[in-house]
């Protein structure tokens, strides 16, 4: 690993709460694979405007935006990429010549995750949840050609997204039993440290195909509900590792060391650190 100087690259993630996050250890991991002289520090923001004139004026080079700003932090940048402007959603900023430029990878990394299990081109497919990464998500999967069903406790949030996708919107409490392709859920509800709640009873799905996007834990009780019925499953940390591949390459304009990234948020090394 190169040694911290003066001419050691800064990158970030923002966002709150961060404890729980693994983007350090993966995105610093692939920069030392790489050869490159650069750090990746998490800040826990609460002042996002703060924050986002912090980065600017330092010459942060690039920054991840995770939970609640992914459409917040819209507001602050100098320039937005045209497929996050028609997503709606922010995760990636990129600082380009001292303009901060904003991308969106969770739409690239959920569908590659996607990809890897099945072919989402036409499928019946319902979202849990109605912030930055569903908004991102459910743009790919409506590219696809899929039917997509928006279902979420805030009835605002939620129909506001199943007019932008031109999708279908049930309130959370009056869902009710419901067989589609392929689920995905991308709220916080399961994440560490409150790893035993559920979202939704799985008793009110069947689904060929499920997607938790929280990475930690690894397998969610959500996942392992939906495994015991017999459905396929994709961890979070698949839609995390190539979201983050593609920031590696709007960074830095190389290939990601995917491997090694991977390796960095595996539940073996984790254990061993």
């Amino acid at each position: 690993m190169h040694p911290i100087d003066a001419h050691t690259k800064v990158f970030a993630l923002i966002g709150h709460p961060l404890a729980h996050s693994l983007s350090p250890r993966m995105h610093n991991a692939a920069f030392r694979a790489a050869g490159i002289n650069a750090v990746y520090m998490a800040f826990d923001t609460v002042a996002l405007k703060e924050a986002v004139a912090g980065l600017k004026a330092l010459g942060v080079r690039g920054a991840s935006v995770t939970l609640p700003f992914k459409r917040e932090v819209m507001s602050y940048l100098d320039q937005i990429e045209p497929m996050a402007k028609e997503i709606g959603a922010v995760n990636t900023l990129v600082n380009e010549g001292g303009k901060l430029v904003g991308y969106n990878t969770d739409a690239t990394g959920a569908l590659q995750a996607i990809e890897e299990v099945t072919d989402p081109a036409g499928a019946q497919c319902m979202i849990i949840g109605a912030g930055g990464a569903a908004r991102a998500i459910g743009f790919a999967l409506k590219h696809k050609g899929c039917t997509l069903t928006i279902i979420n406790r805030s009835r605002q949030r939620g129909e506001s997204l199943a007019a932008a996708l031109e999708a279908a919107y049930i309130p959370l409490d009056q869902l009710t039993s419901v067989e589609i392709n392929i689920l995905i859920q991308t709220t916080p509800v399961g994440m560490y440290p409150e790893t035993d709640k559920l979202p939704v009873d799985p008793q009110k799905i069947r689904a060929d195909v499920v997607m938790d996007i929280i990475y930690n834990p690894w397998k969610t009780e959500f996942l392992r509900r939906f495994r015991a019925k017999g459905a396929k499953i994709i961890p979070g940390s698949r839609m995390f590792l190539y979201q983050g591949a593609e920031q590696f390459r709007l960074w830095t304009g190389l290939e990601p060391p995917l491997d090694v990234m991977e390796a960095a948020i595996t539940p073996q090394r984790l254990a061993k650190s």
